[in-house]
């Protein structure tokens, strides 16, 4: 049902990546002040190289199938949690909406606060990836990412991007927030990729 099988990831059989300590507890972890978004006001774009741009409202994105998702959360600052249940869109149907071209590799996901993150697009095309409104059976709270979250497992958690309002299809790497300000351009916890050049 995700990456949080016992192994999974590891060909070493262990559910926790090298340098990291599991937790029972959820730290909130953000740069700057937690958005207060409104939901009637909340958009989601799907742009870049695409058949279809899109624009979502918040009703018209939760009216998307729903998936359900069992899944770590891998922080870079060294903490790991496990069997969180989220629910949401599947980053795969959000492909098929979009219909990018073959030309795209990329992706950068937006969010409010001007916050992004870059991830290749086969990350996308994991079927533990989803975009997440509800985590553990409750709404997502805002100071981890509520509304919406991207949840990428196979990553560092950063790149599980908070707040997130957009997802731009490219055919070219690009740096988001943190790889701009040291954070590793790709992000494997179980290689340790946590900044650049270390």
């Amino acid at each position: 049902m995700g990456n949080d099988e016992p192994g999974a990831g590891s060909p070493g059989g262990s559910r926790l990546p090298p340098g990291q300590v599991a937790t029972r507890k959820w730290p909130v972890l953000t740069y700057g002040d937690t958005p207060r978004i409104v939901l009637k006001d909340w958009l989601f774009r799907v742009f870049g190289r695409v058949a279809r741009e899109r624009v979502l409202t918040w009703d018209e994105f939760i009216e998307l199938p729903k998936v359900v998702r069992v899944s770590a959360i891998n922080c870079v600052t060294r903490w790991s949690r496990f069997d969180n249940r989220w629910e949401g869109v599947s980053s795969n149907e959000m492909i098929r909406l979009a219909d990018p071209a073959p030309s795209t590799h990329f992706v950068m996901v937006h969010a409010y606060g001007d916050y992004s993150a870059n991830l290749p697009f086969s990350a996308l095309l994991d079927d533990d990836v989803l975009f997440a409104y509800r985590h553990d059976g409750k709404p997502l709270a805002a100071e981890h990412g509520g509304p919406l979250r991207l949840v990428v497992p196979r990553l560092y958690f950063w790149k599980s991007v908070k707040w997130v309002n957009g997802l731009e299809f490219l055919d070219r790497d690009q740096a988001g927030f943190w790889e701009r300000n040291g954070y590793h351009m790709h992000g494997d916890p179980w290689t340790e990729e946590r900044y650049s050049g270390w």
